[in-house]
């Protein structure tokens, strides 16, 4: 039993010993040939990092080559640009040197001529002295009384040649200035275009078809009745196919209308409180237009610095007529003729042009006034701080104060001549529109009276006033007034319906 134990014991050991033995063997083998591995992969990796350093090398080395050689050129050229310079300075150096020797050369040959002239100078004073006493012993005289003599005697001959010369002028002016005159206005004239005048108191608002008549009438004539009150026109609606007929002396009012006709009937909302709406804006927009009307005129004629005032009253020219000539293309024409008929005269053009530009704009008046046109036009462009001769030549160009600088006759003679050529304008239209305006200032002058407005070519005098300051029963005596103060004061044909108009708004606002 114990031998068996010695025995496993001993067995235990041997194995123990033979296994640590045997695990060593293995361990050792592991380990050389991890070192061995290791080695070889350094070795690899050695040759592999000296191949790099080797290419980076390499390739420095070139870089390093061609940078030098870089700055070799470099250096090559600079100096091959320092020596062509220093070549160009050496040739100027000596190009200098030779034209300082050449100037030295001059001015030593100058020096010597100014000698020579100075010597010369002096013989020839000698011998001026000499002459001059052997004629004053011959003659008698001294030398500043035979001058004196001289001096008279030219003066005489000057004179008689001089009055000669200016009677012989005079003469040849007579005989051509009347036809030098005649010529330049004719060549004034040629180089303008013309207008005929036109005789148009309606305008015809085309409509695509007859439906809309019957919007634009209203129910009861409501819709027409508050359009005619808001634009003060009369408005024809009758068989004539696709047509409206606005019917008014007065073109702004007439372009009104037509605007606003064409707002509503595009906008298909037609009602009384929309059509006082669409005529507020449209009279703003005429207004606009005015102005730029206005504007494009100015910059037309190369006219600049007007006053903003007077350039709107020139665009309210448009819509405004002298004896049925466009009052806007009347000015225009009267500036053209005056500037190149200035130009002709050689005058200022741009001084004439402005001045034909603003001498009718005493027709356009904002407000009433006793004053002439010219008088008044003249008053507006002193306001508006234009220059006296613009001034003057707008007042004066009717002969109603004197002319004091040239530019007024010009201005004048292009106003008659615009005004004077065949079809510019006619009587019978301006007699007409006067007549329409004194019925409507009749009208005007009585208390109580808001607007009113001749219609029906000035069969009807239609006069608005406000509620509450006539009533209803000085209503009828109005309208007796207004007739028998026309029958005392105008001529007209047939009879005028004066029609006194009262009415009444109530308006509130639901919040």
């Amino acid at each position: 039993m114990i031998t068996s134990i010695i025995l496993a014991v001993a067995c235990l050991i041997v194995g123990c010993v033979l296994g640590y033995v045997i695990f060593r063997y293995v361990i050792k083998a592991k380990y050389n040939t991890t070192i061995a591995q290791a080695e070889l992969e350094a070795k690899t990796l050695k040759e592999k990092k000296l191949l790099e350093v080797k290419e980076e090398f390499v390739d420095r080395k070139e870089k390093f080559d061609k940078e030098m050689q870089q700055r070799n050129q470099n250096i090559l050229q600079a100096e091959n640009k320092l020596k062509q310079r220093e070549i160009s300075i050496n040739q100027r150096q000596e190009m200098a040197n030779r034209r300082k020797m050449e100037l030295d050369t001059l001015q030593t040959n100058l020096e010597k001529q100014s000698l020579n002239l100075q010597r010369k100078e002096e013989e020839v004073a000698k011998l001026e002295a000499q002459e001059r006493e052997k004629l004053e012993s011959i003659s008698g005289l001294s030398a500043e009384e035979a001058k004196e003599r001289l001096i008279v005697s030219l003066k005489d001959e000057a004179r008689t040649s001089a009055q000669s010369y200016i009677n012989e002028i005079m003469d040849e002016a007579k005989m051509t200035a009347n036809k030098e005159a005649k010529k330049i206005v004719i060549q004034t004239i040629q180089r303008v275009a013309t207008e005929t005048a036109v005789e148009n108191s309606v305008t015809v608002f085309h409509i695509d078809n007859d439906e809309v008549k019957g919007r634009i009438i209203g129910r009861e004539g409501r819709n027409i009745r508050a359009l005619e009150a808001a634009t003060c026109v009369e408005i024809v609606v009758d068989d004539t196919p696709e047509a409206i007929v606005i019917s008014a002396f007065d073109p702004v009012r007439r372009e009104i209308c037509r605007l606003a006709l064409h707002q509503l009937i595009s906008d298909g909302r037609i009602h009384p409180a929309r059509i006082e709406e669409v005529v507020a804006k449209v009279k703003k927009q005429v207004d606009e237009e005015v102005l730029e009307t206005g504007k494009r005129t100015a910059i037309d004629l190369g006219i600049h610095g007007l006053h903003p005032e007077l350039i709107r009253i020139i665009g309210k020219m448009k819509y405004r007529s002298s004896y049925g000539q466009n009052l806007l293309m009347h000015a225009r024409e009267t500036a053209n003729l005056a500037g190149i008929m200035a130009a002709e005269l050689g005058l200022s053009s741009r001084k004439a042009k402005r001045a034909g530009l603003l001498h009718d704009i005493g027709k356009v008046p904002d407000e009433d006034t006793e004053l002439s046109h010219a008088e008044y036009g003249a008053k507006i462009a002193e306001e508006y701080k234009e220059k006296p001769e613009i001034v003057n030549a707008i007042a004066a160009h009717h002969d109603e104060c004197e002319m004091t600088t040239l530019i007024a006759p010009i201005v004048q003679v292009c106003d008659a001549i615009s005004g004077a050529r065949p079809g510019a304008r006619r009587e019978v239209a301006e007699a007409y529109i006067k007549r329409l305006k004194d019925l409507e200032n009749i009208a005007m002058s009585y208390p109580g009276v808001t607007k009113t407005y001749a219609i029906q070519a000035g069969r009807e005098l239609r006069v608005i006033v406000g509620a509450d300051k006539v009533d209803d029963a000085q209503c009828n005596q109005l309208s007796l007034d207004i007739a028998n103060k026309i029958q005392t004061d105008m001529t007209y044909p047939g009879q005028v319906k004066v029609c006194v108009i009262r009415e009444i708004r109530s308006i509130n606002y639901a919040k």
